[in-house]
């Protein structure tokens, strides 16, 4: 309302490598007066009881139960993106401070990057370019071959949003759809995609060329593919990881690829973000990585903005929030 303090709200900084976007800045301001963590602690006394909200723009500023105590006042926090491993929902829930995510703007692109994935590595794109310009190459091999995506077989484990999203489209590749998911989907929604319910992960993991991550990492899913999932798989399979790094246990995946138990891995995703400079996953030919782009565009994230605003001026007006997340 006209005249009426803008609500403040917490914020780790602005650019940089974890800030809000210098761009986003503009229209945040016209909503909230913003308080960076370095303002923040310079000034707790002051700030400690004006602040309602905090803008976790991915996993930063880090929430805890030190900086709760501190904010007598926090109503809600929004967090970017899909998933909400970060955070410890019961403890937020008990200092009566409610969370939502941005769950659904993000799957198109999320998808589309775990197909990029899947082709780049089937058809070793980046082998490809690498010997493309390199100063050493003075032919182009006849037998440097790639494996066909096309008619192969697609296994999904986890058939959420992004999931289904990138079954629609594998079938524009004329794959062989599996999925192993908690429940099983409709049948019509499987009709549309010819997918077919694996009600064991096991009997995926054997049948599939590429399997490919899409499931929220819990408890229950941390390390879900580690030596024995990896040894079910087929010698010529790829992995590929939208997820969360810790879906997987990156030791016994470095033993599979150079043991030549699978054949290759695409992953977006790995634990940590990013990986020692020295780690052995960074030295496979059989790797490709990149930096957790899935969500990755300047529209997506513009409308996870503008989402996380809306979500944090329902909580602080005490109105039902977009996406709220529950312990």
């Amino acid at each position: 309302m006209e005249g009426q303090e803008l609500p403040y709200v917490l914020i780790d900084c602005i650019g940089g490598v974890h800030g809000v976007y210098e761009d986003h800045v503009g229209f945040l301001q016209k909503h909230f007066h913003l308080i960076t963590m370095k303002e923040y602690l310079e000034n707790k006394t002051l700030l400690s009881k004006k602040i309602r909200a905090i803008y976790m723009w991915y996993q930063k500023p880090v929430v805890n139960k030190e900086l709760l105590q501190s904010l007598p006042n926090l109503r809600i926090v929004a967090s970017s993106g899909v998933g909400i491993d970060h955070l410890d929902l019961n403890l937020l829930s008990s200092f009566g401070v409610k969370v939502s995510n941005t769950p659904f703007i993000v799957s198109t692109d999320t998808a589309d990057l775990g197909m990029a994935l899947m082709l780049a590595s089937s058809r070793r794109l980046v082998e490809g370019y690498e010997m493309a310009v390199s100063p050493d190459t003075e032919y182009f091999p006849a037998d440097w071959l790639g494996a066909e995506v096309s008619g192969a077989t697609l296994g999904i484990v986890g058939m959420g949003t992004i999931g289904y999203k990138v079954a629609e489209r594998a079938k524009a590749f004329e794959m062989k759809i599996l999925y192993h998911n908690r429940s099983q989907r409709k049948k019509e929604e499987e009709s549309a995609v010819g997918a077919v319910y694996c009600k064991k992960i096991d009997d995926l993991l054997q049948q599939s060329d590429f399997v490919l991550l899409a499931v929220n990492l819990t408890p229950q899913t941390h390390k879900l593919i580690g030596k024995r999932e990896l040894e079910l798989m087929k010698p010529t399979a790829t992995l590929i990881n939208i997820s969360r790094g810790l879906l997987v246990d990156q030791d016994a995946l470095v033993e599979a690829l150079q043991n030549k138990v699978i054949k290759a891995a695409a992953l977006d995703v790995t634990y940590p973000e990013p990986l020692p400079r020295d780690h052995p996953l960074l030295k496979l030919k059989n790797v490709i990585i990149t930096p957790h782009i899935g969500s990755a565009t300047k529209k997506t994230r513009r409308i996870m903005m503008e989402e996380m605003t809306e979500s944090i001026q329902a909580g602080i007006a005490g109105l039902p929030i977009p996406h709220e997340v529950l312990p």
